[in-house]
């Protein structure tokens, strides 16, 4: 723990455009937890909770209807993943990213860090869709 303060204290005095992109990070998580959050919950028994353009297999046959691709139903308690993903990507990312920093710089901490921004924007885009489907 101690090497993650000094590791950030590091990144604060000398690296700022990487502090700015961890609180980026921070914010676009919180913002997606919140938004999964808040819409999580539906009145209906079966809601879209995935997509695939591969169908699934549910002990049947392949070539079935019901297990081509597209939206998926399930029950609502399956968008729990969502703020899960939000979690992991607000918090275990940028703890990630400062080891990342220890050992290989500042370079890959950042591209690691944009990426962990673009996963939760497409996060953000596929939990839109799955509600917009619903």
């Amino acid at each position: 723990m101690k090497a993650i303060a000094e590791n950030f204290r590091k990144i604060f005095e000398s690296h700022k455009w990487l502090l700015v992109a961890q609180a980026t990070l921070l914010v676009a998580s919180i913002a997606l937890f919140i938004f999964s959050i808040v819409n999580i919950g539906s009145s209906a028994s079966v809601v879209k909770t995935s997509y695939g353009d591969i169908g699934r297999y549910q002990g049947g046959d392949w070539s079935s209807m019901a297990n081509s691709g597209g939206y998926h139903d399930d029950v609502w308690t399956e968008r729990f993943a969502f703020p899960l993903l939000a979690v992991v990507f607000g918090i275990l990312h940028n703890l990630l990213a400062i080891k990342i920093f220890e050992k290989k710089g500042a370079g890959v901490a950042g591209y690691f860090i944009i990426f962990s921004i673009s996963l939760t924007l497409a996060t953000f885009v596929v939990l839109g869709r799955l509600l917009g489907e619903g």
